[in-house]
């Protein structure tokens, strides 16, 4: 994959204080070319106490190259960081959810979208200059509903490029697998997207902590075809926060393995209806 992403890493994974201002003053700049009444694209962003990410996000974002219509719109699912201080600064049209929980953020954004299209962004991801148009080409194909894209990771400093290189062909290679008969299980929310009429219809779930985008995923199936993107173009770069909650990336691998070989068998056959997990499910009381 090319280095397209170098430029946004000193506004990336930093403190606040230290990004440069003429960053700041470029992304305001850029964001004025996503100011169409009508935009045919809602590109939405979900942000929860990413400060230290926020900023190279919206930056490679603002860099959109796109010859139809675009909106931008973050929701700051209640964030208690300098979140909404960045937002105010570079002028991005924003909302602030008050629920805590993907589900809620991706619904709030989704209910203010004005595009035909919505284009699912998490806050602490980086994109490619031509992800939105490419994920728009494949929702432009008759009978589809949805589309999702690749992911990598971005390096570490002093880890073996070449170990992440095979973790993430590994990985790839069994979302191929999966993606036959179950393509809601490959979704994941940073590289999302649909046509907002019909994610409308099926709606997030905001009962559970996490699973929202394959929820939807499911639920948009039974209007049409969901593309799996497998061009670098759409390829998204995001930290390594879900490998280090599993403590490195060999046991990463590992637990990821042992899951794929428990539920290989499942692979090849269609399926409608998931029961949720008791500790997937969000206590009323707490929303």
């Amino acid at each position: 994959m090319g280095k397209w992403y170098r430029p946004y890493l000193g506004s990336f994974n930093i403190e606040l204080n230290h990004v440069q201002e003429h960053v700041f003053e470029k992304i305001q700049s850029n964001l004025q070319t996503f100011s169409d009444p009508q935009p045919l694209l809602s590109i939405v962003v979900i942000a929860c106490n990413g400060d230290r990410n926020l900023v190279g996000c919206l930056w490679s974002l603002s860099e959109q190259r796109c010859s139809f219509p675009m909106e931008i719109i973050v929701v700051n699912n209640h964030s208690t960081d300098r979140t909404e201080e960045i937002l105010k600064r570079v002028g991005v049209t924003y909302y602030n959810e008050l629920n805590q929980g993907p589900g809620f953020a991706r619904q709030c954004g989704l209910d203010r979208a004005n595009g035909q299209y919505v284009l699912c962004v998490d806050g602490d991801t980086l994109y490619p200059p031509y992800y939105a148009q490419t994920h728009l080409k494949a929702l432009f194909m008759t009978g589809v509903s949805a589309t999702f894209s690749l992911w990598s990771f971005l390096p570490k400093p002093g880890q073996s490029s070449l170990s992440l290189y095979g973790y993430e062909a590994l990985r790839d290679l069994y979302l191929n697998l999966q993606n036959m008969k179950r393509p809601e299980l490959c979704v994941r929310g940073m590289v999302f997207s649909f046509r907002t009429e019909l994610g409308r219809q099926v709606g997030f779930r905001t009962d559970i902590k996490r699973g929202e985008d394959g929820s939807m995923a499911l639920g948009l199936k039974k209007f049409g075809k969901i593309v799996f993107i497998r061009s670098h173009k759409a390829r998204a770069i995001t930290g390594q926060n879900t490998l280090r909650a599993d403590g490195s990336l060999m046991k990463s691998f590992f637990i990821r393995l042992r899951k794929a070989f428990s539920s290989v068998t499942g692979l090849f056959s269609k399926k409608d209806q998931y029961k949720d997990e008791d500790s997937n499910l969000i206590d009323p009381k707490n929303k």
